[in-house]
């Protein structure tokens, strides 16, 4: 089978799962080879407020840059954050052609937002009444998280600018050396492997479009 065939094998599980596990179940088909526009087929997205042609998450591009190294079949389990601060309990499913290479993923995005409201309200009533100490359901979640954005381009902004704030010194202030670092973690999040993300890098780092090219050329 081809490459389509394969993925459009799967259209019919996604609506099954969202129907069988309900509205507080997001189901997604993304076909990997067309990050910007990714999401073929969707069931509950109320969930994410995502739609067909909706983008790769910036977790999903981590994966496809790391193929190579990370041979898994799926990852279960790991927390999710949508743009109007949900909470998900998400799982990914890698779907693989006859090269083995990565085609699609088959997300499974349930809110748990209302559940962990409850959580945490029922520790604090126990903490009052009997000393029990307080467990964060995020704490306690696989250190994989995926963010969720509705446009390739607030994908790629969210990704530099949370990449920023983890280096913790504004652009203007960053010596070569730093900008490179900061490059190379991006490189290492994927977010080259969108169309355009070179000049929005620049622009975020302030420098030229052949300086972070020159980066990218260079080894840690």
């Amino acid at each position: 089978m081809n490459d389509e065939q394969i993925l459009a094998m799967y259209i019919p599980i996604v609506n099954f799962i969202g129907d069988a596990l309900g509205a507080s179940c997001e189901v997604v088909l993304h076909d990997t080879r067309n990050a910007s526009n990714s999401v073929i087929a969707i069931k509950n997205n109320n969930v994410s407020g995502r739609k067909i042609g909706s983008p790769l998450t910036d977790l999903a591009l981590k994966k496809l840059k790391d193929e190579k190294k990370n041979p898994e079949q799926y990852i279960t389990k790991y927390s999710g954050k949508t743009k109007d601060g949900k909470i998900l309990n998400s799982s990914t499913y890698f779907i693989r052609n006859d090269d083995n290479k990565i085609i699609g993923m088959l997300c499974i995005n349930i809110d748990v937002t209302k559940l962990i409201n409850f959580k945490n309200l029922f520790n604090e009533l126990t903490n009052e009444l009997i000393g029990e100490g307080k467990e964060d359901f995020i704490e306690e979640q696989n250190k994989e998280s995926e963010n969720f954005t509705e446009s390739i381009e607030e994908l790629v902004m969210s990704i530099i600018e949370n990449t920023l704030l983890e280096v913790d010194i504004p652009p203007e202030r960053m010596s070569p050396d730093e900008k490179m670092n900061v490059v190379h973690s991006l490189n290492e999040k994927g977010v080259f492997l969108i169309k355009g993300a070179i000049g929005d890098v620049a622009k975020q780092l302030k420098t030229s479009e052949n300086t972070i090219y020159r980066y990218l050329n260079k080894k840690d």
